[in-house]
C-alpha cells in the first residue's frame, strides 16, 4: 500500500472536527459548542440548527467538500476522532449511509480492502469490521465488543417503504443474546411492540443499535435531504450526525456547516483541474473535430511529460450524446460513434459506449486489470447520454463534449465531476494538463458559460464567487463576451446610434430584444449589452433599409469590442506578490549553516522530559472524574449551582449508555498503564519517560479515597484526555521558553533571519476566503486589492482600515494588497508563534524606490480588548520586520489610527 499523505486542507478539516469534539464536552452542550467553535476557526459564531426529530442538543454537524476533495477519506479518518474525543469509548458503532447501492458497493470494497488508503484511515481507530446490512442481521455481541463496527447502507434502507428497513425492525433469533443481562435503564430505552399483555421486545437490529448508540456519517447528504428519513434515523438513538457533502442545505432544512473547502483550495492543492476552458461551436460536427484535435495535443504533452520520468496518462474524452426519440433525428450515440470511425478513422476499439442499454465500462473493467485506467486499455472516447455509471471515477478524463444543451443538470454535474479529477492529484508540468475542457454545441457563449457555472455550484460544490475565474473562454472573442466571468471586473459602455427608421422590435426573440432600448423621440437605438454576431443578424432583419442593418452591424461590432473595457486585478495581471517568512538558522548534515522555515514550533531544540514530580491529578480533574462517574451510575447531573443554567443532558446520558453496554475487563495497574501510554500521543518522548509519568499519576490517583482500580479502568478514556492535556501543559511550557529564547534572547539575528530563501507566494489561482465580503459593513469600490475576491471583515473598523489601504493604494502610495486570510493554504501569511500562528490582517506591497526594491508592510487591526491580547502578536511581528533590515514594516493599529500605518508608508 503506498502511503496517503493528507493535504493541508484536509488536516485542518480534521482538526476542526476534533476541536468541535472538545468543546462538546468543555462547555454546556453541542449546540453551544458548535457556535464557539466556528467563532474560535473563522471569525463568527453560527448559530446551531438541531435535526428535525433529534435530541436538540446532539451533535450534529456537516463538512462541506466540493467534488474531488476527498470526502470518504475524511469521513474513514474521521471514526478514531468520534472514538477518542465525542464518545469516549474504545470502540463504537458506525452507521455509514450512502446514496445508492453502486456507492455502497464501491464504499463496501474500499473500506474493506487492507491496501486501500481508505481501510488505513479506518483502521486508525483500531480493530475494525465492516459490513453491510444483511451482514449486520446476524452480527454478533463478540464483534460489537471488540471491533469499531462499520455498517455501510443506502439512506433508502430506512424509508418505511423499503423492504431492508422492515428487516431491520424484525425480531431475529441470531440476535437474541444482545439482550441477555441488561440493566432496567437499557431495557427502558427500547422500542417493543404491541401493549398491555401482549407488549413484547423484538430482538432487532434497531433495537441492538439503540443499546449502542451508533455514530452516523451522511454521505452525499445533499443528495434528496427530504428521503433521509431522519424520523427513521432518530430511532436509532445516534451519537451525533456527521454530513459530508459538496452542496449543504442552507436554507430549507440548514446543515450546520462546520468546515467548508473551496475549489481554490484544492486547486492549490492540485486536487482538481482548473480551470475549465470553454468553448463553443453551434455545428457539431465541427464541435466533436474540435474536441478530438484538443485531445490530440494534450495526448502529445502528456506523452513527452512520459518520456521525461512522468506518470503515464491518457487523456480521455467524455461524450454527452442526446437520447433516442421516436420519428426525430438526434445526435444519439449511434450516430456520434459514426462520426468518430467513418470521418475521424478513430478505431472501434478506441470507443467505448456507457448507457442503460451499452455496458462498455464494466467490460473495460472486467478486461483490464487497472480498468480504463491501464496502460494497456486503448479506450480514449466514452459516449454517455444522462450519466455515467455511479462511483465510476478515472482522473484521465480531460474533456466534456454536450451534443445537446447544458439543460440536463444531473449528466452535465456528474460529467463534470468526472473531468475535475487531477491525476494522481499531483501538478503536471504542461499548464495544459492542468485544466480541464469543455465544447458545447451552441450559439450563445455567455448563456452556455452561464449554464457551466450554474452546473459547478449547483453540483460540484464551487462558491458562486470563484465560479466566474474558474470556467474561462478558449477564444478570445468568445471571452470578451463573458461578462459573468469578468463580474465586477468590467465596464460596458452603451452604444447609441440613429436610426431612419424604428426597428420592428417585436419581431426580435426576447433575449436580444432585453439587450437594446429604442428611444422614439431621439430615433435613438441604445445597445445595453453587447450583441453576438447571431444576435447582430436577427437585429438587422428589424429594419427594412440597408443603411439601417449597416448602422446596427457597425453598432453591434461596436458593442463586443471597444465598448467593453475590462478591469485587471494585479493577480490576473501577471504580479507576484513574495513576501519573506522568519526562518531559523540550523547546522546542516556537513556542519554548514542552513536556513530552516519556521513553521512549527517543534523544530526548535528544547529540553524535553516528563518529570514524575509533575505527575499528580489536580482538583479540577478529580471534578471531572466525580462527575463522570455519576453520569456512568445514571446519576442527574441538570443545573449549575452558580449560574442556575440547565445543562444538557445529552452527552451525559450517552456517556452512561456508552459505560452500561461497552464493559471494561478488568486490568491491573500495569495493563491499565500500559494501555494509557499506548494511546497518548506524544512522540517526541521516549517511552520509559512516558511510562514512569502515567505510573506516578495513576498511582496519585489511585491514593485518592473513593478511587478504586475499577473506576480507573471504568474511567480510563476520561484520564487519557487528562493526562494529553496535562502532557501537552507541560510540553507547551518547554516550548514556550525556548520560543521566548530562541527568538527573543541575546544576538536573536544569529539564530534568526529574514530571507527571501523562504518567502510566501500568494498563489493567483488559490485565494479561497471561507466568506466573501458582502457589503455589511457598507459599500466600497475596492481597485488595487491584489485578488477580485475580498475575504470578509471581522468589523466595520476592519472594513474601513481597508478602505484606507485601497485609497493609498490609488494615490499610488500602495502598488496592492491582500486580504490576508486564516488557515487558508496559497492564501494565507503567518508569523509562527510558540501556541499558534499569527495571521494578520493585511498584506501590501509598496512601490519601488531607487534605493530599494519594493518593500512590504504588514498591517493588524485590534479593535476593543483585542489589543491587550495582542502582546504576542505585536512582539512577533516587529521581530520580523527588525530582522529584515527595513526592507519589511509591519504595524498594529487600534482606535483607526491610520497615521500609525501612515509612518510606513514613507
Amino acid at each position: 500500500m503506498t502511503a496517503f499523505s493528507p493535504k493541508t486542507y484536509q488536516s485542518q478539516v480534521l482538526e476542526s472536527i476534533e476541536a468541535y469534539f472538545h468543546a462538546c464536552h468543555e462547555l454546556p452542550s453541542p449546540s453551544i459548542a458548535y457556535t464557539a467553535t466556528t467563532e474560535r476557526l473563522w471569525g463568527r459564531g453560527m448559530a446551531y440548527n438541531p435535526l428535525s426529530g433529534f435530541p436538540p442538543d446532539m451533535p450534529y454537524f456537516c463538512l462541506r467538500v466540493p467534488t474531488g476533495g476527498g470526502k470518504t477519506w475524511l469521513a474513514a479518518k474521521s471514526v478514531q476522532l468520534a472514538n477518542t474525543h465525542l464518545l469516549r469509548a474504545e470502540r463504537s458503532v458506525i452507521l455509514w449511509l450512502v446514496p445508492s447501492k453502486p456507492i455502497r458497493e464501491q464504499t463496501l470494497r474500499a473500506l474493506r480492502d487492507r491496501n486501500h488508503p481508505y481501510h488505513a484511515a479506518l483502521r486508525e481507530a483500531g480493530p475494525v469490521a465492516v459490513l453491510d446490512l444483511d451482514e449486520a442481521r446476524s452480527l454478533t455481541r463478540a464483534t460489537l465488543d471488540t471491533a469499531t463496527t462499520v455498517i455501510v447502507a443506502t439512506r433508502q434502507a430506512f424509508q418505511v417503504q423499503d423492504e431492508e428497513c422492515r428487516k431491520v425492525y424484525q425480531s431475529s433469533g441470531a440476535l437474541m443474546h444482545h439482550f441477555e443481562h441488561l440493566g432496567p435503564i437499557q431495557r427502558a430505552e427500547l422500542l417493543t411492540e404491541g401493549t398491555g399483555a401482549d407488549q413484547i421486545t423484538p430482538y432487532s437490529l434497531a433495537n441492538v443499535l439503540r443499546l449502542r448508540r451508533p455514530f452516523v456519517i451522511v454521505d452525499e447528504a445533499h443528495n434528496s435531504r427530504t428521503e433521509l428519513a431522519f424520523d427513521m434515523l432518530a430511532r436509532f438513538r445516534p451519537s451525533g450526525v456527521m454530513e459530508l457533502t459538496a452542496t449543504p442545505d442552507l436554507e430549507r432544512t440548514p446543515s450546520n456547516v462546520l468546515h467548508s473547502v473551496s475549489a481554490a483550495e484544492l486547486k492549490a492543492e492540485e486536487m482538481i483541474k482548473l480551470p475549465v476552458v470553454l468553448e463553443t461551436e453551434p455545428n457539431w460536427q465541427q464541435c466533436l473535430a474540435d474536441a478530438i484535435g484538443r485531445r490530440e495535443a494534450l495526448h502529445q504533452l502528456a506523452q513527452q511529460e512520459q518520456r521525461a520520468g512522468a506518470a503515464y496518462l491518457r487523456p480521455i474524452v467524455l461524450i454527452q450524446s442526446e437520447p433516442r426519440r421516436a420519428g426525430v433525428q438526434t445526435l444519439d450515440f449511434e450516430r456520434v460513434r459514426h462520426e468518430l470511425i467513418a470521418n475521424h478513422r478513430i478505431p472501434a476499439d478506441e470507443i467505448i459506449v456507457a448507457t442503460g442499454d451499452e455496458r462498455g465500462l464494466e467490460q473495460v473493467e472486467a478486461d483490464y486489470k487497472l480498468g480504463i485506467r491501464d496502460p494497456a486499455c486503448p479506450v480514449k472516447f466514452v459516449i454517455t447520454q444522462r450519466a455515467l455509471a455511479e462511483g465510476w471515477d478515472c482522473p484521465f478524463a480531460y474533456i466534456l463534449v454536450s451534443m445537446a444543451s447544458l439543460s440536463s443538470a444531473t449528466a452535465v454535474e456528474q460529467l463534470l465531476g468526472r473531468v475535475l479529477r487531477q491525476p494522481e492529484a499531483s501538478h503536471r508540468q504542461a499548464r495544459a494538463l492542468n485544466q480541464s475542457y469543455a465544447f458545447v454545441v451552441s450559439r450563445n457563449f455567455a448563456e452556455t458559460a452561464g449554464a457551466l457555472r450554474d452546473r459547478l455550484v449547483a453540483g460540484a460544490g464551487f462558491e458562486r464567487r470563484e465560479v466566474g475565474e474558474f470556467v474561462t473562454a478558449a477564444r478570445d472573442e468568445q471571452a470578451r463576451l463573458d461578462l459573468e466571468g469578468h463580474a465586477g471586473r468590467v465596464v460596458v459602455r452603451p452604444v447609441v446610434i440613429t436610426l431612419s427608421e424604428k426597428p420592428d422590435l417585436k419581431s426580435v426573440p426576447r433575449p436580444v430584444r432585453d439587450k437594446v432600448s429604442w428611444d422614439g423621440k431621439l430615433n435613438t437605438l441604445t445597445i445595453t449589452t453587447p450583441l453576438t454576431q447571431d444576435e447582430t443578424e436577427l437585429l438587422r432583419a428589424s429594419v427594412q433599409s440597408e443603411t439601417a442593418a449597416a448602422a446596427i452591424a457597425e453598432a453591434a461590432q461596436i458593442s463586443r469590442s471597444t465598448a467593453i473595457e475590462f478591469f485587471q486585478t494585479p493577480a490576473e495581471s501577471g504580479e507576484r506578490f513574495r513576501v519573506p517568512q522568519l526562518a531559523l538558522r540550523v547546522q546542516g548534515p556537513s556542519g554548514s549553516e542552513q536556513l530552516q522555515l519556521f513553521d512549527d514550533p517543534e523544530v526548535l531544540e528544547y529540553p524535553w522530559d516528563l518529570s514524575p514530580y509533575d505527575a499528580t491529578p489536580t482538583a479540577d480533574d478529580l471534578l471531572a472524574l466525580d462527575g463522570n462517574l455519576k453520569v456512568s451510575e445514571g446519576g442527574e447531573i441538570d443545573v449549575d449551582a452558580q449560574t442556575g443554567k440547565v445543562f444538557s443532558r445529552f452527552l451525559p446520558d450517552l456517556q452512561r449508555d456508552l459505560g452500561l453496554i461497552y464493559q471494561p475487563e478488568h486490568w491491573d495497574a500495569v495493563r491499565l498503564a500500559a494501555w494509557l501510554c499506548r494511546n497518548l500521543p506524544e512522540q517526541s518522548l521516549t517511552h520509559a519517560s512516558k511510562q514512569a509519568f502515567v505510573a506516578a499519576w495513576l498511582a496519585g490517583l489511585l491514593n485518592r479515597e473513593g478511587f478504586t482500580l475499577a473506576r480507573a479502568n471504568l474511567q480510563k478514556f476520561l484520564i487519557r484526555s487528562q493526562l494529553e492535556a496535562r502532557i501537552r501543559d507541560l510540553r507547551k511550557q518547554a516550548v514556550g521558553k525556548a520560543y521566548q529564547q530562541v527568538l527573543f534572547g541575546e544576538d536573536t539575528a544569529a539564530r534568526v533571519a529574514v530571507s527571501d530563501h523562504y518567502a510566501f507566494e500568494f498563489n493567483p489561482h488559490a485565494y479561497a476566503p471561507g466568506r466573501d465580503y458582502d457589503g455589511r459593513f457598507g459599500a466600497f469600490d475596492f481597485r488595487r486589492h491584489f485578488y477580485g475576491r475580498i475575504g470578509d471583515f471581522d468589523s466595520k473598523e476592519e472594513f474601513e482600515c481597508a478602505c484606507w489601504l485601497d485609497t493609498q493604494a490609488q494615490k499610488g502610495r500602495i502598488r496592492f494588497w491582500v486580504r490576508n486570510l486564516v488557515r487558508r493554504e496559497g492564501s494565507s501569511f503567518f508569523m509562527q508563534k510558540a501556541d499558534g500562528r499569527f495571521y494578520p490582517d493585511f498584506v501590501c506591497q509598496l512601490p519601488a524606490s531607487n534605493d530599494r526594491a519594493g518593500a512590504a508592510l504588514v498591517v493588524e487591526y485590534k479593535g476593543g480588548n483585542g489589543w491587550t491580547d495582542a502582546q504576542d502578536d505585536r512582539l512577533i511581528g516587529g521581530l520580523w520586520a527588525e530582522l529584515s533590515e527595513g526592507r519589511f514594516r509591519f504595524v498594529m493599529v487600534k482606535d483607526k489610527r491610520w497615521e500609525w500605518i501612515e509612518e510606513h508608508l514613507s
